[in-house]
């Protein structure tokens, strides 16, 4: 059974699927000693094909897809179904009514490897590689927009076990659903409210709000990272680009190349400041679809620090051990060393 079903009283959705208990126990992680890893180089054939393939050629990339019985090697990413979707394209055509509404969990669900290295933690992963990454971001979710049924295409990373991962080699997922996910929803519809009341987008307003002020931890030419007002954890923090935009689809080459310094710097400062502690990455973006829904995309990212207990989940209140601005001052302090030294670099 592959549904989504909603809460009674609010918007809050829920996904039920079964076949997700046969994945990898998140406990017994697979780590970098084990011998088998579906995502390493050379165990290809443990995944589902892949339909995008990353490869070098020369001085150039170019996108290859595995076919049957010959699977790519010498890969730099690498995308395919999920083994264990979380949705899938066949789901029965059956509804629910109030107060037990469901509907079919309808989508795709893609994995894409982020480094052939095993042991390349994302705060570690170069600039070019990024950059390489999220072209392949942008490809795929170009693709899964042309599907039929796909309302929304949802991006994240889970990164180590605190964060969800069941395998600690370095990959995102993408996740499609039939119709916007509540908290996107949201974020549209005070979009869509305050450019009709007021002529202006709210994030546009943020992002001026905290450039230069005291949760800000980096500024490159076209983004701005910050902690925001309302962390609801310690240390989370979001990047948005400075000028308005409302899909990651339609970034130039250099906003893309932009995109992965700030990302890179930001990281490797959380990572510095923290450790090297699990973390959540969600890209917030605009549907492709036909809509009025549009927002200021984005990204979020949450440090697995500590864990949500009553309060958070029976109250929706959440509590912050760390204050936005300290945790903007440490990881700032952090961001602005990594920049430095990649610009150094490059």
């Amino acid at each position: 059974m592959v549904e989504i079903r909603k809460d009674y009283f609010t918007e809050r959705l829920s996904i039920v699927t079964s076949e997700r208990a046969l994945r990898p126990n998140p406990a017994k992680q697979v780590s970098a000693h084990a011998s088998k890893c579906p995502f390493c180089p050379g165990n290809e054939e443990m995944t589902p094909p892949a339909d995008l393939v990353l490869v070098r050629k020369g001085e150039t990339l170019a996108k290859q897809t595995d076919t049957e019985g010959e699977l790519i090697k010498d890969w730099i990413v690498r995308a395919f179904p999920n083994k264990y979707p979380i949705v899938t394209p066949s789901a029965s055509p059956s509804y629910g009514e109030y107060p037990h509404y469901s509907e079919p969990a309808i989508g795709y669900h893609y994995v894409l490897v982020a480094t052939p290295k095993h042991g390349e933690h994302f705060a570690k992963v170069n600039i070019e590689q990024w950059t390489n990454i999220l072209a392949s971001v942008q490809d795929k979710v170009r693709w899964l927009y042309g599907q039929r049924g796909v309302s929304f295409v949802l991006v994240f990373i889970n990164s180590g076990k605190e964060a969800g991962a069941t395998i600690d080699h370095p990959h995102l997922q993408m996740v499609t659903v039939p119709r916007l996910p509540p908290v996107v929803e949201l974020e549209a519809i005070n979009v869509q409210n305050s450019l009709n009341d007021l002529g202006i987008c709210p994030m546009c307003q943020v992002v001026a709000a905290e450039s230069g002020g005291p949760r800000q931890i980096l500024s490159t030419e076209f983004y701005l990272a910050y902690a925001p007002w309302a962390s609801t954890l310690a240390y989370e923090f979001w990047i948005y680009p400075k000028r308005h935009q409302t899909s990651i689809l339609k970034l130039s080459q250099k906003e893309l190349m932009d995109l992965s310094l700030i990302l890179r710097s930001t990281l490797g400062g959380m990572a510095k400041a923290l450790g090297d502690c699990s973390f959540n990455l969600v890209i917030h973006s605009s549907s492709e679809k036909k809509t009025t829904k549009q927002i200021h995309w984005h990204i979020e990212v949450f440090p697995k620090l500590t864990t949500w207990a009553g309060l958070e989940l029976g109250g929706g209140i959440y509590a912050s051990e760390v204050s936005p601005e300290a945790a903007a001052e440490q990881l700032g302090a952090a961001s602005r060393k990594e920049l430095a030294q990649l610009v150094g670099i490059t």
